[in-house]
């Protein structure tokens, strides 16, 4: 499959999580689906989106709340099954056919963990950026660092609220783009 390299996604998952032990029975399932489209020819961010999904194993805990913001009533009013966000990935958003992004690689293994336990066909390329790994070379750093800590040592503002999908991915993509544009200006002669 031939990739279009016109625009790349980006990608940050929220999912259930827990203060301390998981509890018995459950398991980390995505919540949230947090889009950035990112322009790869003016190297800008487009629009972000945020794809609630209704979790089928777990329960939203009020630690997960307190952290992403998203309460078991918004899931229950806006989410869409796990499969109809996957679905949504590939009608809507193109994913097989773009490369994508995303700041570290639990939102890849995430997708790909969650999509064989429930026996759905991958919605996304398997062209992955790691842009947690990309920031820490361009920098020349000992080790990854998170993205608030990517943001301030690029000079870029956060944007939102950070643990909310749409807004991570749009930093991410605001990321992204900051370390193409100066690949760029090294290559121009």
């Amino acid at each position: 499959m031939v990739l279009s390299l016109k625009e790349m996604l980006v990608i940050d998952l929220e999912a259930t999580c827990w203060e301390n032990q998981r509890p018995p029975g459950q398991v980390s399932e995505i919540i949230e689906i947090g889009i950035a489209r990112l322009d790869l020819e003016r190297l800008e961010p487009i629009d972000k989106t945020s794809i609630l999904v209704r979790p089928v194993l777990s329960e939203i805990s009020p630690f997960c709340t307190e952290l992403t913001s998203i309460t078991p009533a918004m899931v229950a009013k806006d989410g869409i099954s796990f499969a109809e966000a996957c679905s949504k990935l590939r009608k809507q958003f193109g994913a097989k056919t773009k490369p994508w992004a995303s700041y570290g690689n639990y939102d890849r293994a995430q997708i790909e963990r969650q999509c064989t336990a429930a026996g759905i066909t991958n919605p996304v390329s398997p062209s992955h950026l790691n842009i947690k790994t990309l920031v820490a070379l361009h920098l020349q750093l000992p080790r990854e660092i998170g993205m608030k800590g990517a943001l301030k040592a690029l000079s870029i503002k956060l944007e939102g609220r950070h643990h909310r999908g749409d807004d991570d991915a749009w930093n991410t993509a605001k990321i992204a783009a900051s370390l193409l544009r100066r690949l760029r200006k090294t290559q121009t002669p």
